[in-house]
């Protein structure tokens, strides 16, 4: 199954494998944008440090808090193996430096479900989740954005001095001049 856009993935229920169990893994933007966790039939699963990202006493922390003590939301943390491999893959996508704690562990926790036999579908507005599922093979959904229409290799380059450097470099300055550095899309592959 291709990556689903605009939360069409609720509409659309294509018939899964026999052998996989299809789940839900949510972000933190998931709980932001107003996604609630009763409202769909399917197992949903997420990481202590998406709590942790909310604000407390705020609704998308009751959404979260609600669901998870009534077990429609299970917290997992990912097992080191799986986030070594979205560490790796992040990197290797340029997004890594993009991306939280939290937003990694998402990621190596759909890696988890997905080596366990399970179809999961990553819920979020982030983009560089987005670009980060796309590379790994990963179902995702927005609920506020029109989600990813291109995977984007980066190029990772000072603004000043116009020096570039490898998409897994550790520093946020250029090391010649200091200046804080951005990055741009090198190359688009289309999502199919």
């Amino acid at each position: 199954m291709t990556a689903s856009r605009g939360g069409s993935y609720f509409l659309e229920r294509k018939a899964p494998e026999l052998s996989r169990k299809r789940v839900i893994v949510l972000d933190t933007s998931a709980f932001i944008s107003g996604f609630d966790p009763s409202s769909v039939e399917e197992e949903q699963y997420s990481v202590p440090l998406v709590g942790q990202e909310l604000v407390e006493k705020s609704l998308p922390r009751l959404r979260f808090d609600t669901a998870s003590e009534r077990g429609r939301l299970r917290i997992l943390e990912p097992n080191s193996s799986s986030l070594f491999e979205a560490k790796k893959l992040s990197k290797e996508a340029g997004d890594v430096r993009f991306l939280s704690e939290a937003d990694i562990q998402i990621l190596a926790l759909a890696v988890q479900l997905k080596k366990g036999s399970c179809d999961p579908l990553i819920v979020t507005d982030d983009y560089s989740i987005q670009n980060v599922a796309e590379k790994i093979g990963l179902n995702f959904a927005p609920l506020i954005t029109f989600g990813i229409r291109f995977f984007l290799h980066w190029l990772l380059y000072c603004p000043a001095c116009h020096r570039k450097y490898p998409q897994d470099y550790q520093f946020k300055q250029c090391e010649i001049c200091g200046t804080n550095l951005k990055r741009k899309p090198l190359r688009k592959v289309p999502i199919k």
